[in-house]
């Protein structure tokens, strides 16, 4: 029991200082290492809660695929983080708010567990037995019954994300030069060749 809760402390203190130094890092791409150290400790406090899927799940989608993602963009597009900062001030007023209005959130969540600690165990689905079903079978049951509804939503908001990267990457930009199939399939070989005649012992 000493040894999980060491373990526990270890992987949560290490999480939030990833998680903090993920927003605060000025180069985007030590924030995208951090965000996969952070990927990768949430991964260990999903084993020491017996959601092995969950941690596998974790590491294989989010390191392995969307951290090198944003790696990728954040490496090959050429994003003037200047000019993106310079407006930082005149957001700043609304973060804040919304930065309280999360704040408020949270303490009424707190306040809530607090005054009411049984709603948590109301809310919650029954873990079910070792031997009836896997931790996947439990967790497919789960998010496919009790919280489809949920869950298809998250899905849109992961596909509206994903139309806003596309429409994002390929806005027009002055100076990109771009394919145009169209003119390489109507192009001509005399157009961008030239043919010479080399005589016998000359050169061109």
């Amino acid at each position: 029991m000493i040894v999980q809760a060491l373990a526990f402390y270890l992987f949560a203190a290490m999480t939030v200082g990833s998680a903090v130094m993920v927003i605060t890092a000025k180069n985007p791409v030590h924030s995208v290492l951090f965000l996969v150290l952070a990927f990768f400790n949430v991964g260990g406090l999903f084993v020491l809660l017996g959601a092995e899927f969950l941690a596998m799940l974790l590491i294989v989608v989010y390191v392995g695929a969307v951290a090198v993602l944003f790696m990728f963009v954040v490496m090959m597009l050429d994003i003037n983080f200047v000019e993106l900062r310079q407006g930082f001030l005149q957001y700043m007023p609304l973060g804040a708010s919304i930065g309280l209005i999360l704040l408020a959130e949270l303490a009424v969540v707190l306040g809530g567990w607090h005054f009411a600690p049984e709603a948590a165990k109301a809310g919650a689905s029954p873990i079910p037995a070792v031997e009836s079903v896997t931790n996947t079978h439990a967790i497919g049951q789960i998010l496919y019954t009790d919280y489809i509804y949920l869950f298809q939503a998250a899905g849109l908001v992961l596909l509206v994300g994903m139309i806003g990267a596309i429409v994002l990457t390929h806005r027009k930009r002055p100076g990109v030069r771009r394919q145009v199939i169209n003119d390489q399939i109507g192009l001509k070989t005399e157009d961008v060749a030239e043919f010479k005649k080399v005589e016998t012992g000359r050169g061109v």
